[in-house]
C-alpha cells in the first residue's frame, strides 16, 4: 500500500516540557484539498477539534477525550469538571466517554496528569491492534464479496491503525482478495467523497462515489455484494447508532437480500444502552445542510448527525473477537465478557 497508511489522526508529542506537550491530529476539515496538521495544546483545543471535526470518528476521538482530560486536570480542573468538559464535546459516539473514562481512573489511581497521557497512549495501541483484527475476521467473513458499499470514513483518518470497515477492505487486498469500493457521498458534510474515496484512491483501492440516494439504487441493481460501515454506539441487543443514512441503507440492503455489516471495537457497545431508545443522537447546526449559494440560511432544518439501526437489519456485527450475530443480546454478552476474563487473566 502507499504511504497514506503511515499517517496517523492522532499522536500525543511531548515536545520540550510539559507546557509544550500537544495533541497533533490531521485537520480533516481541510481534505482532500490539503493535508494539514492541527497541534491542540489544551482541553479547549480538544473539545473544539472533536466538535468542528477536525478529528472526527469514534474511535479517534476516543483516543483525543483521553489527552483533552488530561490537558484539562494539568490545567487545574477538578477530576470531575474536566470529565464533564471534555466527555460532552459530543453526545452520541460512546467511545469518547469510555477514553475519558480510562483517564480519569489512570489519574485518579496514580494523582498524576502524565498517567492520563499513558491512558491515552494506550488507547492508540490498543485501536491499531484492534484495527488489524477487525480487518481480518471481516477480510474471512467477506471473502467472496468483492464489491462492497461503505458510508462515511471508517479508514485511517477515523481510528489510531487502519480502521473498521475499511479495514475490512484494506485486509482484503492485502490479502489479494478482489475489491471495488462503493463510497457514498455521506452527507451533508460528504465524508464519503472527501475522506473515503480520497484514502481509498491514495492505497490503489478502486473506488466509485455514489450520493446517497443512489445507493438504494445500487442494491436494487445488483451492483453491490455487501455493505459494510462503522458505528458510534451500539446498545446491547445489537441496535447501533452510526453516520446519518446508514438507516437507510440497511432497509434496502434488507430489502434486495444483501448483506448488511457493522465492522467496531467492543469499546463501541454501551451495555446499558437497552436498546435505540437509550441512545442519543446528535443534532447539529444548519449551516452544515445550508450550504449551496444562495440558499436562505434563515431555513428551519433537521440536522442529526446520526441515525439508529435495528438489530434485526443487521447480517452481523464483525469485532476484534469474531463476527457477532443474533440473538445480539446475547453474542454480545459474550464477547464482552470473553474480553472481561481475557483482561482479568492478563492481570493475574
Amino acid at each position: 500500500m502507499s504511504d497514506i497508511v503511515t499517517l496517523r489522526s492522532v499522536v500525543w508529542q511531548d515536545n520540550e516540557g510539559d507546557a509544550e506537550a500537544s495533541l497533533r491530529i490531521i485537520d480533516q476539515r481541510k481534505l482532500p484539498a490539503a493535508l494539514e496538521y492541527r497541534d491542540l495544546r489544551n482541553a479547549d483545543d480538544v473539545v473544539d477539534a472533536i466538535q468542528t471535526l477536525s478529528i472526527r470518528g469514534a474511535n479517534s476521538i476516543g483516543a483525543a477525550g483521553a489527552f483533552g482530560y488530561a490537558f484539562a486536570v494539568r490545567d487545574g480542573l477538578s477530576s470531575a469538571e474536566a470529565f464533564d468538559k471534555v466527555s460532552n464535546a459530543r453526545p452520541t459516539a460512546v467511545t469518547l466517554r469510555h477514553g475519558v473514562q480510562r483517564a480519569a481512573d489512570a489519574f485518579a489511581a496514580e494523582g498524576d496528569w502524565h498517567a492520563a497521557v499513558a491512558a491515552g497512549e494506550r488507547i492508540i495501541e490498543e485501536d491499531i491492534d484492534e484495527c488489524r483484527r477487525i480487518g481480518e475476521v471481516g477480510a474471512a467473513e467477506l471473502a467472496d464479496a468483492p464489491r462492497i458499499l461503505t458510508h462515511c470514513n471508517t479508514g485511517i483518518l477515523a481510528t489510531a491503525g487502519i480502521g473498521t470497515a475499511i479495514g475490512v477492505i484494506y485486509t482484503k487486498q492485502a490479502l489479494g482478495q478482489e475489491v471495488h469500493v462503493y463510497s457514498t457521498e455521506t452527507r451533508p458534510l460528504r465524508q464519503g467523497l472527501r475522506l473515503t474515496a480520497w484514502e481509498l484512491a491514495k492505497n490503489g483501492i478502486d473506488v466509485t462515489a455514489l450520493v446517497d440516494g443512489a445507493a438504494p439504487a445500487a442494491l436494487h441493481n445488483g451492483l453491490i455484494d455487501a455493505v459494510i460501515v462503522g458505528a458510534d454506539r451500539i446498545a446491547a441487543n445489537g441496535d447501533t447508532a452510526n453516520k446519518i443514512g446508514t438507516y437507510s441503507l440497511a432497509v434496502a440492503a434488507h430489502e434486495n437480500h444483501i448483506p448488511f455489516y457493522i465492522a467496531a471495537p467492543l469499546s463501541a457497545v454501551d451495555a446499558s444502552a437497552r436498546s435505540e431508545q437509550d441512545i442519543p443522537i446528535e443534532l447539529r447546526g444548519g449551516a452544515e445542510v445550508l450550504d449551496a449559494p444562495g440558499v436562505d440560511q434563515s431555513l428551519p432544518t433537521w440536522n442529526p448527525a446520526f441515525d439508529v439501526t435495528p438489530s434485526y437489519l443487521i447480517t452481523g456485527i464483525i469485532t476484534p473477537v469474531g463476527v457477532l450475530r443474533a440473538p445480539y443480546e446475547e453474542s454480545i454478552k459474550n464477547a464482552l465478557q470473553q474480553v472481561q476474563d481475557e483482561t482479568q487473566g492478563s492481570n493475574d
